[in-house]
């Protein structure tokens, strides 16, 4: 009967924390993938729609990646006068 009352007490614990890790998840990866998208980034919208790492990929990307330019630079071309 002790056992029962024991994972009965860990899950009352565990249930708040979920919920609150599940929510602090959801709020990183929405501003990243909106970043993304706003970006045109299909490479990292797919990686961070598809892999969960508890808002580290995304608070990465949100400030490290994204103000990175991975575009080759246009190079001007000349105008004929």
């Amino acid at each position: 009967m002790t056992s029962l009352t024991n994972i009965s007490a860990i899950l009352g614990i565990a249930f708040p924390v979920l919920i609150i890790i599940l929510i602090w998840s959801l709020v990183w990866k929405g501003i990243a993938l909106w970043i993304a998208a706003r970006k045109k980034s299909l490479v990292w919208f797919i990686l961070l729609l598809v892999v969960n790492t508890l808002g580290i990929l995304e608070i990465l990307y949100i400030f490290l990646f994204s103000k990175i330019n991975f575009e080759k630079p246009n190079k001007k071309k000349r105008q004929a006068i």
